[in-house]
């Protein structure tokens, strides 16, 4: 176990307490979403840290600065959320390798967030280069110690219900089964490719608004949980050489010949659906393309595809991030960000996220680091100065990829 003291840049009488937290504004375009909410800022103040947000960070979501006041932090400008020893960030440096932010991180600062080290692992690159300790939620280990802290389920949570809303809104019928003086209204059909956490929140919306809701995973697991949940799962007779994998188990990249197969058996499935939403992903690659322009432009004019992996790529060829675009009168939404749709949720449960892991590394009014504890030691990517993940190592081309 490693221990640091406060080497941050002080300002004389004003200087912050040793233990600080940092939570500055995101600097993504679009992202509404604060790192830290007041509700968990007592929680901190237990741990002995003093927590200074930056004036304004929490409005785009809901909480504004008198919020965060009354629960015990500091206001403060945003060099004095970097200079604290301990800076948390839903996109840290806003996703970007070329942020100014990068000349205000020093070296044995602590950064907790998001950083996307395999897809981007640049980011990463760039804060080892300014000496910080980099620790990248999304490499979290896959455990049930690990799930209080695991910030891609819980934005997957919403995130599933927000694509039902939005495909709900696009839709030009209904989705429960109306029975009226003028007639009755059959329900829509839903179809929902992958069944994780976001997959899963998708079919329990779907379900609640009332849709005939089928669903397909490559994970056979996952079946009994598509069926809990009042969903037809979706079988096809194809070897996806997902057996092992759990049903909260990432799946695991398949061959080109594989996702041919499961492209020609699915297509059918497809064209009867007034909406289909896909969600597979997986990490550290582009998210794998499950349903063709071709499959597309089978399905009856009016209806709706949401791709919550455009952004990885995209699960659906036609798909653009961040836009709607028409295929034969089949709409097709890439959303883009779609947790910062609903920022003030998003952001109490990625907050949450946070202070449990923060709860691993504050000890005794110090940060720390256990190499023997496997949740701090999977998820830290960048130590000392240098990138010490080898899965990053070898998305940057310095090594072999575990």
């Amino acid at each position: 176990m490693t221990t640091s003291q406060d080497s941050a840049p002080t300002n004389g009488a004003d200087a912050p307490r040793a233990l600080v937290v940092g939570v500055p504004a995101e600097t993504l375009d679009g992202e509404r979403r604060v790192a830290l909410t007041p509700a968990v800022v007592p929680a901190l103040v237990k741990m002995g840290a003093d927590v200074v947000v930056e004036s304004g960070a929490g409005v785009p979501a809901g909480f504004p600065d008198a919020d965060y006041e009354a629960k015990g932090a500091r206001i403060g400008s945003r060099d004095d959320v970097w200079s604290a020893p301990v800076v948390a960030q839903v996109r840290v440096v806003g996703g970007d390798p070329g942020s100014p932010d990068l000349e205000k991180v020093w070296a044995g600062q602590v950064i907790v967030g998001t950083a996307a080290p395999l897809a981007n692992p640049a980011v990463t690159q760039a804060v080892a280069e300014r000496g910080a300790t980099l620790y990248a939620l999304e490499m979290l280990p896959r455990t049930t110690r690990a799930q209080s802290m695991d910030v891609l389920s819980s934005q997957a949570n919403i995130a599933g219900y927000r694509a039902v809303l939005t495909a709900a809104a696009h839709l030009p019928k209904v989705f429960p089964l109306l029975t009226t003086a003028a007639g009755t209204l059959p329900p829509a059909r839903v179809f929902i490719v992958g069944a994780g956490v976001a997959g899963l929140s998708a079919i329990a919306t779907a379900r609640r608004l009332g849709a005939v809701v089928e669903a397909y995973d490559v994970r056979a697991a996952a079946a009994e949980e598509v069926k809990s949940l009042g969903a037809r799962f979706v079988e096809f007779d194809l070897d996806t050489g997902q057996e092992g994998s759990g049903s909260g188990a990432y799946a695991t990249k398949m061959t080109d010949e594989q996702i041919a197969k499961q492209q020609e058996l699915m297509a059918a499935v497809v064209a009867k659906a007034d909406v289909v939403i896909t969600t597979a992903q997986v990490q550290g690659a582009k998210a794998p393309v499950l349903v063709t322009e071709s499959m597309v432009r089978g399905m009856s004019p009016g209806s709706v595809v949401v791709d919550l992996a455009a952004e990885q790529g995209g699960n659906v060829e036609p798909s653009v991030a961040g836009e709607v675009v028409q295929v034969d009168g089949v709409t097709v939404i890439g959303p883009a960000n779609v947790n910062s749709d609903a920022a003030h949720h998003s952001s109490l449960v990625y907050a949450k996220n946070v202070q449990n892991f923060l709860a691993l590394i504050l000890k005794d009014g110090q940060v720390t680091h256990d190499d023997g504890d496997d949740l701090v030691a999977g998820s830290v990517v960048a130590k000392g100065g240098s990138i010490v993940n080898e899965r990053v190592k070898g998305a940057l081309g310095e090594g072999v990829t575990s």
